[in-house]
């Protein structure tokens, strides 16, 4: 969920900061009748979003779960096959070695060595789709989540919205969660994950082999008749 915080930054505000001057402001003597503050400062307008709520409970959100969990299950049993698989020929090359030479037993040694490296690529490959898709469906969700945050912070007239998790105490009469909650529901109720493979790397071209060197061909000598 750390790319989700990372979006969501913009959203946070150093609240922190508030108490900090506040306690600053406590400790100097009390001042001297000061004016009234300035329509701006008393027109604030706060809203507070939970956002891990939302990308927990959201209809949207527990559907790519699931289907990334389901995809998760299906590259787990197919690995399984593959190891059981590459167990048996380890095994068999095992009971096979007395009876072949040095050099058979290394050439099988190699190509069993590939299959195996080729086993744990295939298994990267796997990881970083299911990182890479469920990053790119979380980015769809907060980008309508956000959308409608702002489109409720408009509406309110809101000067400040907070991240619930960047707070300690807050008035509960400024958490828009809920209704941030149910209007994601309403346009984003389903969402499909796009399981893309990550694009093999083509190999290097072989290099060509070398060409032989041909004898430049010898000149007849002056007088000299060419057959």
């Amino acid at each position: 969920m750390s790319s989700l915080h990372a979006a969501a930054a913009p959203l946070v505000l150093l609240f922190a900061l508030a108490a900090i001057v506040g306690d600053a402001r406590a400790q100097q003597p009390a001042p001297a009748p000061a004016a009234p503050a300035p329509a701006a400062a008393s027109g604030l307008n706060i809203l507070v979003v939970d956002v891990q709520s939302l990308l927990q409970n959201s209809k949207s959100a527990k559907m790519v779960r699931q289907q990334i969990e389901q995809k998760r299950a299906e590259y787990a049993k197919e690995i399984s096959g593959r190891e059981a698989t590459l167990r048996q020929e380890r095994d068999a090359l095992q009971r096979q070695q007395p009876s072949l030479s040095a050099e058979a037993l290394n050439k099988k040694g190699r190509e069993f060595q590939q299959k195996v490296n080729e086993l744990d690529k295939n298994v990267q490959g796997k990881r970083q789709t299911l990182e890479r898709s469920n990053g790119e469906a979380l980015e769809k969700i907060q980008a309508t989540m956000l959308k409608i945050i702002t489109e409720i912070a408009k509406d309110r007239k809101a000067n400040i919205v907070f991240q619930r998790t960047e707070l300690v105490v807050f008035d509960q009469n400024f958490d828009v969660t809920d209704e941030v909650l149910r209007k994601l529901d309403e346009q984003m109720p389903t969402l499909t994950v796009n399981f893309v493979a990550p694009a093999a790397e083509a190999p290097a071209p072989a290099p060509e082999p070398a060409k032989a060197a041909t004898a430049p061909k010898k000149k007849p000598a002056s007088g000299e008749k060419k057959n």
